[in-house]
C-alpha cells in the first residue's frame, strides 16, 4: 500500500482508504474519491504540487498534502 503522491504518471490505483479528518476528508470525499475508487494519475507538476487526476471522468487537480491522505493499491 502506498499514498496517492507515490503512483507514477500515467498509471492507475485504487483507493483503500482515507486518513485525513474533518474538512480536509469531506473536501477529498466531495471530489468524488472515496474508498474503492480508481484513481488514474495524468501528470504531476515539477515540484509534485498539484497533482492531476482523472476520477469517475472528471479531471482533478489535488494538492501534493491532499494525496499524502489517500492511501491506494
Amino acid at each position: 500500500m502506498m499514498t496517492l503522491k507515490e503512483v507514477g504518471i500515467g498509471k492507475t490505483a485504487k483507493v483503500v482508504k482515507l486518513t485525513g479528518e474533518g474538512p480536509v476528508r469531506r473536501r477529498i470525499m466531495d471530489m468524488g474519491i472515496t474508498k474503492g475508487v480508481d484513481v488514474f494519475v495524468r501528470k504531476v507538476a515539477p515540484l509534485g504540487d498539484p497533482v492531476e487526476v482523472t476520477v469517475r471522468g472528471y479531471e482533478l487537480s489535488l494538492r501534493k498534502a491532499d494525496a499524502e491522505m489517500i492511501i491506494v493499491e
